[in-house]
């Protein structure tokens, strides 16, 4: 199958490895297009995992993006919530119908990319997707070199619209083998894995980050007190989702702490074990805050406000990190108002996530 790419970061970078060895004909696009010149030049990515460490050939390192998704039955957008609307436009004029746009997480992104698509002149018949998480645990280690630590076995999945679920999964399940339906988009976004992790990671590590020049929020920063504000978190968000009727599994993130049953199987003692996640984490610019909080958190927090669902753990934490960025965040551009969907009620958002609308 032929697979366009889109982006420059760890997710991006394993998944063009991975699917290349795995057969299919990836096109790998990124804005930065200095950044690729490593790539170009080489003509692979090194990859290393647990079967060692070897030189994978990419079929092409595009050099704009509609030469990347032209003709791709699968479009990859593995990049932070934070890149979603620029990518969005520059894709845009290039989409054609049948074609499916995947972001393995999307923080509501399926919806926001598909409005701005929707707002083109061709209006392509295109679906949209988003998971709960990455594909791969995975860490760049130097321009082209990617190491994957684990894959994912589960990738619960939404599609905007929901109408297309069938076809969309089809595609995707191409690649990923391991995609089960879960729904529509805001069933996927409710399971995001980022801002339920990471929020409590950073926050409560504040300090240690702050103080040392690399620190590691899965190991040492992961103590119980952190752990309870964690599962404290995941239990309003499950809560909201049932609140809205979507059923189970809601895959609870104490599963991957304790259990196989996560999306990654038994995965922390590995991500631990692999040393990668020892890193600097700058609380202004790091994704784990600009996305997985700032956009991720605060969206959980509009769609449980707009649902009468209890969230004071996701809220207070929100207003936490507010304090450290200086803006409320609460306000932010993916929340529900922002986005012109909290006039609805339950009847209108569902029928707009099942059948999409054209402005």
């Amino acid at each position: 199958m032929r697979i366009a790419v889109l982006g420059g970061g760890h997710g991006a970078y394993a998944a063009a490895a991975d699917l290349s060895e795995r057969g299919h004909e990836v096109r790998l696009w990124r804005r930065d297009a200095v950044a690729l010149g490593g790539l170009r030049e080489s003509g692979a990515i090194t990859l290393i995992d647990a079967a060692g460490t070897r030189s994978v050939r990419i079929a092409k390192f595009a050099e704009h993006p509609g030469e990347a998704i032209d003709g791709a039955a699968l479009i990859l957008i593995p990049g932070p919530a934070t890149a979603q609307e620029d990518i969005a436009r520059a894709i845009a004029p290039h989409l054609a119908d049948g074609q499916v746009v995947f972001l393995p997480p999307g923080t509501f992104g399926s919806y926001v990319m598909a409005s701005i698509a929707a707002a083109t002149a061709a209006r392509p018949r295109v679906a949209f997707a988003e998971t709960g998480t990455l594909p791969y645990l995975a860490r760049k280690r130097g321009p082209t070199e990617v190491a994957i630590t684990i894959r994912a076995v589960r990738l619960p999945t939404g599609v905007y619209p929901a109408a297309r679920a069938a076809e969309a999964l089809a595609v995707i399940r191409g690649a990923y083998p391991a995609v089960q339906p879960c729904g529509d988009a805001l069933s996927g976004a409710l399971m995001n894995a980022g801002p339920i992790i990471h929020p409590p990671l950073i926050l409560m590590n504040a300090a240690p980050l702050e103080a040392f020049e690399r620190w590691d929020i899965h190991n040492e920063g992961t103590q119980p007190s952190v752990r309870a504000v964690t599962d404290r978190l995941d239990a309003e968000r499950v809560a909201l989702r049932e609140a809205l009727g979507y059923p189970a599994p809601h895959f609870p993130l104490a599963d991957h702490y304790t259990s196989d049953r996560w999306m990654y199987g038994d995965a922390h003692k590995k991500l631990v074990d692999s040393g990668d996640w020892r890193e600097k984490i700058d609380l202004h610019a790091h994704r784990y805050m600009t996305e997985d909080t700032a956009l991720g958190l605060a969206f959980l927090v509009s769609v449980a406000r707009w649902a009468g669902s209890p969230a004071p753990i996701a809220e207070g934490l929100l207003a936490i990190a507010g304090a450290i960025l200086g803006r409320d965040l609460a306000q932010g551009p993916r929340t529900l108002e922002a986005l012109g969907l909290a006039p609805l009620d339950r009847a209108g958002l569902k029928r707009l996530l099942a059948e999409g609308r054209l402005p």
